[in-house]
């Protein structure tokens, strides 16, 4: 089928049993960033999205999460197309990016009720959910600080509990372990794995590989705004045929590819 009859293809009808559905997803800057990706990501699993710096992970996810535009293509959440009804997309979404954005002058606990009273979330209800994820990531003894003098693993602990107060079904977080220290990572994963546990379905990128190879059930690699592999790590390994570890894959899989573009190229 040529281009201009699958663009005259009737719509496919996004699946409710997939969190996310991308289907046909393009962006482009001052080059092509994102190509007619294809990405499905089950209901309450753990994703992780891995790639080479301008690979197109982030800006994937900022589109996913209703930061950037699409130039073309369909991306629906839980069945929710974001396009046709971006704000039930987003009341269901949690975005945390690599640098956080706290308010300097809030303490935890007053920027946490100023997120729940956005999402008009009653005040009560707001109340407990603040105090929960404050005892929940360890912030209980900061709690009436102001943020200002707050550790970058601080306020990522802060920005996440921000992004957790509306109870969302999907959690996109790109590169939420970065620049925390291990006791800050530790409590950041084992809020992830409790959340997955719940099943909320989280979506991460990461270029701390061993975190991806023991947290992730499914991997996606990206490269050159296409997803190049994806599978579990059992199939994953079967793909380049021996037992080894995820960055060994990893490295394999991206050498690949850049092979493949420079002989197209």
């Amino acid at each position: 089928m040529g281009r201009l009859q699958a663009n005259l293809a009737e719509p496919r009808m996004p699946s409710p049993d997939f969190a996310l559905d991308i289907s046909g997803l393009r962006k482009s800057f001052d080059r092509p960033v994102v190509i007619d990706l294809e990405l499905k990501v089950k209901a309450g699993e753990f994703y992780a999205l891995l790639g080479p710096n301008g690979a197109g992970k982030t800006t994937i996810l900022r589109m996913v999460a209703g930061l950037l535009k699409p130039d073309a293509g369909a991306i629906s959440v839980y069945g929710i197309d974001t396009a046709k009804d971006p704000i039930a997309a987003k009341s269901i979404v949690a975005w945390v990016s690599d640098e956080p954005m706290v308010y300097d002058r809030l303490t935890p606990l007053e920027y946490l009720e100023f997120v729940a009273g956005l999402w008009r979330i009653e005040a009560r209800e707001a109340e407990r959910q603040s105090n929960e994820l404050i005892d929940w990531l360890g912030l209980r003894p900061h709690a009436n600080e102001r943020c200002g003098g707050f550790s970058k693993g601080m306020l990522q602990k802060v920005a996440l509990a921000g992004a957790l107060v509306h109870n969302p079904r999907l959690i996109i977080l790109d590169e939420p372990l970065t620049g925390l220290d291990a006791g800050s990572a530790r409590q950041v994963k084992d809020v992830l794995k409790q959340k997955v546990a719940a099943g909320v379905t989280v979506i991460m990128t990461t270029h701390i590989l061993e975190v991806a190879e023991r947290m992730a059930e499914r991997i996606g690699v990206i490269n050159h705004g296409r997803l190049v592999a994806e599978g579990t790590l059992a199939e994953l390994r079967a793909r380049i045929g021996r037992e080894t570890t995820l960055e060994e894959i990893f490295l394999d899989l991206v050498a690949q590819k850049e092979a493949d573009f420079a002989a197209v190229a």
